[in-house]
């Protein structure tokens, strides 16, 4: 079986989009790649998005050389997302499968980062039940 070749894309791949392509290696690598990028980068990604992952999942984002890339970094992809066009749409060359309307949590409490992190991975869940099912 070809795995699918799934980018969570935001503007600058330091939170929504890089918690997107752990949760997916973690929960859905048997069924699809993950892969995430922006239209900018930041020199790190978000820490608080690092502690919170670490505590719910034991996930260790920047351990498992997650940083923040551009699109032009990763490979073609079979499905693109968007995290969310609150604070602006990056054009990635292509129209988007689908936008996921997350508000960005960075700034905000860890409760914020909790609720995105829940609706990213019922998202993932959703994702991985569609792709194993086509």
């Amino acid at each position: 079986m070809n795995k699918k070749k799934v980018a969570f894309i935001c503007v600058h791949n330091s939170c929504r989009s890089q918690i997107a392509e752990a949760l997916g290696k973690h929960l859905a690598s048997d069924i699809f790649e993950s892969y995430s990028a922006g239209t900018e980068t930041k020199p790190q990604i978000n820490q608080d998005a690092v502690r919170i992952m670490k505590e719910i999942y034991g996930i260790d984002m920047e351990a498992n050389g997650q940083h923040s890339k551009l699109i032009t970094d990763i490979p073609d992809v079979d499905i693109a997302i968007s995290m969310g066009c609150n604070v602006g749409c990056p054009f990635i060359g292509r129209a988007f499968d689908d936008n996921w309307g997350l508000d960005d949590p960075t700034g905000k409490s860890d409760d914020d980062f909790k609720a995105v992190i829940q609706r990213i991975e019922e998202n993932i869940m959703e994702l991985k039940k569609m792709l194993s099912e086509s």
